[in-house]
């Protein structure tokens, strides 16, 4: 199975989280957006300050790879005029791909009027310039009861203010990568966590981001439904090698 075209090859490390200055953190990104054209993976997935870049590289590869970015990333607090401020920027850089952090705090503290208000304005902002949209929910900050309400209310709002054609363009996403676990739990998409997203985020697609370590847990994946795997190891996962790589 051909897999490259599920993979979002993904790099979101400042340099301070990288712990490597500036420059170096460039340099990385510049060869993750490198091998993401040479692969021909689906989509390359970087931080906002780096979007302009991919798209000069893409451009000048003459490559089709898309590009995606996340908005209010890791921690998804921001107000919501903050959040479309965020993603304005990004869709005028050259994004595709828009993976908002859901304020899923806000859901946990019971503001769901919060939650289903930035996803509709966020969602009407990403469609109305023609790109994909992702919520991501944060899956390991969350009960199994909460994974299905949230789930159930991205969906909701989706299908009750969009045209039917356009819910293949809104995912339902797992993980930051970045949400702190204790006992070392993990902090990406897991199997169960994915099996309960798909269930209750349907007709919307679903991305599986972090966890997702080698070919036969991505093909696994796919297998039960998932449209897109988020991971900082796509080479090594593509050609059936293990990624020790955290996300």
């Amino acid at each position: 199975m051909n897999i490259k075209q599920y993979l979002d090859s993904t790099y979101l490390k400042t340099a301070k989280q990288a712990g490597i200055t500036e420059k170096e953190n460039i340099l990385i990104a510049q060869e993750f957006i490198q091998e993401a054209i040479e692969e021909h993976f689906k989509l390359i997935m970087i931080r906002p300050n780096r979007v302009s870049l991919a798209k000069k590289m893409i451009v000048e590869a003459n490559s089709i790879l898309e590009i995606g970015t996340v908005i209010d990333f890791p921690e998804g607090k921001s107000s919501i005029e903050e959040k479309l401020k965020e993603a304005v920027q990004a869709i005028q850089d050259g994004a595709d791909d828009l993976d908002f952090v859901c304020n899923y705090e806000a859901f946990k503290n019971g503001d769901a009027d919060l939650v289903k208000e930035e996803i509709l304005r966020g969602t009407q902002l990403g469609l109305a310039n023609n790109k994909v949209v992702k919520w991501i929910i944060e899956v390991a900050a969350l009960s199994e009861k909460e994974i299905i309400q949230l789930s159930s209310l991205i969906k909701n709002v989706i299908v009750s203010n969009f045209e039917q054609e356009l819910f293949s363009k809104v995912f339902v996403k797992s993980s930051t990568g970045f949400y702190s676990t204790e006992n070392n739990l993990p902090n990406g998409a897991t199997v169960p966590a994915i099996k309960m997203m798909l269930e209750n985020a349907s007709p919307l697609p679903v991305k599986a981001a972090g966890g997702v370590r080698t070919y036969e847990e991505a093909v696994a994946m796919i297998q039960l439904g998932v449209k897109r795997i988020g991971t900082s190891g796509a080479k090594k996962i593509a050609n059936g090698q293990n990624s020790t790589n955290e996300y």
